[in-house]
């Protein structure tokens, strides 16, 4: 990505050092250094900050990196991804329909595999995240969006949707879970 050259290349044009632009960019000098090796992505806000600190128009400071965005939304790491986010969701389900029956006719030794099968499904939750963050996915739809002239508010407000969803499906998953649990309890531990 070229946004890394175009940091380094408009901060030293006005002789700042990391420091001084993390200061004016409401970011630590650790994001600088982060925005300017490409190992992150300056979300939307931060982009327009540094366009206007360096004077120069969004397309200038993303100028070779929009079509790159392109490519990378639509890339097979996307479809990785979603076939992850499958995977997950069918441990998941194996997490909440398995744990009674297990116990019920295996014992403790169905609650290792039950323990088992939670412990996938947390290192897959793991990876999944970070394939999100590796790719900067979101950040790029937003920049591509903002590019094709959505109005920042309702980028603005679709990334809190996006932030809140993950706390949403937690709550729904566990009240799921809690009334599964219930139910087969009942039916198994009924006699």
């Amino acid at each position: 990505m070229e946004i890394a050259n175009q940091i380094k290349k408009y901060r030293g044009k006005l002789k700042w050092s990391q420091e001084t632009l993390a200061e004016k960019a409401y970011v630590s000098r650790q994001t600088v250094s982060s925005w300017e090796n490409s190992k992150s992505y300056p979300d939307i806000h931060s982009l327009l900050i540094l366009s206007k600190l360096f004077n120069i128009s969004l397309d200038e400071l993303v100028k070779g990196d929009v079509d790159t965005m392109k490519k990378e939304i639509e890339n097979n790491d996307v479809k990785k991804f979603n076939t992850m986010a499958w995977l997950l969701a069918a441990e998941y389900v194996l997490m909440v329909l398995t744990p009674v029956p297990l116990m019920k006719y295996l014992g403790w030794i169905g609650g290792v595999i039950w323990g088992v099968i939670a412990a996938v499904s947390v290192f897959t939750a793991i990876k999944v995240e970070k394939a999100k963050k590796a790719n900067d996915i979101s950040t790029y739809r937003e920049i591509k969006a903002y590019m094709e002239g959505k109005p920042l508010e309702e980028i603005s407000a679709e990334r809190i949707r996006a932030t809140n969803r993950p706390v949403i499906k937690a709550a729904v998953g566990a009240g799921a879970a809690l009334l599964v649990c219930t139910l087969m309890a009942f039916i198994f531990f009924r006699s």
